[in-house]
């Protein structure tokens, strides 16, 4: 049962640091080698870059149907223990690796209880961080949230990418593909309360992001906290 195997990753990592890595064109700026040292969660479509980066995610985090399905033979191969959303369910089987995670709807905005679910948020690094809060993590570092796109039409809109993706680290990346606007003030408004949640226990979330446009988190080189 789906509740009863998450319940098993509760403090699992405990005090311990976590890298979630997003899908920003600045991973193309940075020598991620350092990430083969550090706990790794990454989202989405990672696995098109990590024969280049030099690096495995221990965790994988997925929450789009559009994504999911489109992966789903890659995220399969994938020997990262995956968490994927329930709306994507459908596109990849419960196995040794995969566990689905039910998805919430308001008013919960962040969940402290996998088992419970974990609300979307309009992006998947929101689910992300709700799964490291769940294991346990004191010190969350996000790298790759560019945080700006460039689209056309309005925030969730389903639109065929025509040409190279310029929105993530790899242009095949939605290049040819539906993929699904993003909602830049939804997610901020997501992030702010995972940041509240996360420092009212002694807990942090830090933004390394190379020029990121977020705002929300805490900002620090990474050069600095991964020396």
């Amino acid at each position: 049962m789906t509740t009863s195997r998450l319940a098993r990753f509760r403090d699992l990592h405990r005090d311990e640091r976590v890298v979630i890595v997003c899908n920003g064109p600045s991973l193309n700026a940075m020598d991620l080698g350092f990430l083969r040292h550090e706990i790794v969660i990454g989202l989405n479509k990672i696995h098109l870059g990590l024969d280049r980066f030099g690096f495995y995610p221990r965790y994988l985090v997925a929450v789009n149907p559009r994504v999911v399905e489109q992966a789903r033979a890659e995220l399969a191969a994938m020997s990262a223990i995956r968490f994927i959303g329930a709306r994507a369910a459908a596109h990849l089987p419960e196995d040794a690796f995969t566990h689905h995670v039910p998805v919430l709807d308001p008013p919960v905005v962040f969940s402290r209880d996998l088992t419970q679910g974990f609300r979307e948020g309009g992006t998947v690094t929101h689910a992300a961080l709700q799964v490291a809060w769940w294991m346990g993590f004191s010190e969350v570092v996000i790298i790759g949230m560019d945080h700006r796109f460039t689209f056309e039409g309005a925030p969730h809109e389903a639109r065929v990418m025509a040409g190279p993706d310029p929105n993530h680290f790899s242009p095949d990346y939605f290049a040819g593909q539906t993929w699904d606007n993003p909602d830049l003030a939804r997610s901020e408004a997501s992030y702010a309360v995972a940041r509240q949640v996360f420092e009212s226990t002694g807990r942090r979330i830090l933004d390394a992001t190379v020029d990121g446009a977020c705002q929300v988190f805490e900002k620090i080189d990474h050069r600095l906290i991964f020396r």
